[in-house]
């Protein structure tokens, strides 16, 4: 059973997570989750373990301790829901996408400034927008 934990204090490691959960029963992984670009820790981890009987017995003794001043939040982990993933983006723009509230100067379409639909009032959006001083 996967098991998701939550309110990680950012300097708790998987070792000591390992060490917490295993009380309980086998554990098989346990994956802190990082940011891609500063690989620190985004305070939640996914525990695995192969026993459900004791993954269940560690949810309940687990949730709403104490690990390095902070509460853990401690359930089943849900299932990946689908089309998940990254919001925005869209067609060769670094800022938002086609429709939506787009980036802090529109949507897209190969440009990082206007685009179609996108934008907020006052801020550029729509086709070719972006500020008149920067042509």
């Amino acid at each position: 059973m996967k098991i998701y934990v939550g309110n990680l204090s950012y300097n708790v490691s998987e070792e000591e997570l390992k060490t917490a959960f295993e009380r309980f029963g086998k554990v098989d992984t346990v994956e802190i989750i990082k940011d891609m670009f500063t690989g620190k820790s985004k305070g939640f981890a996914f525990i695995e373990m192969p026993s459900k009987e004791e993954a269940d017995q560690a949810v309940r003794a687990m949730n709403d301790t104490e690990l390095k001043e902070r509460n853990l939040v401690v359930n089943e982990a849900r299932p990946k829901s689908e089309g998940g993933g990254r919001r925005g983006g869209g067609f060769g723009s670094n800022r938002g996408g086609s429709g939506g509230r787009g980036g802090s100067r529109g949507g897209g379409f190969g440009s990082n400034r206007g685009g179609s639909g996108g934008g907020r009032s006052g801020s550029g959006g729509g086709f070719g927008g972006g500020r008149r001083g920067d042509r």
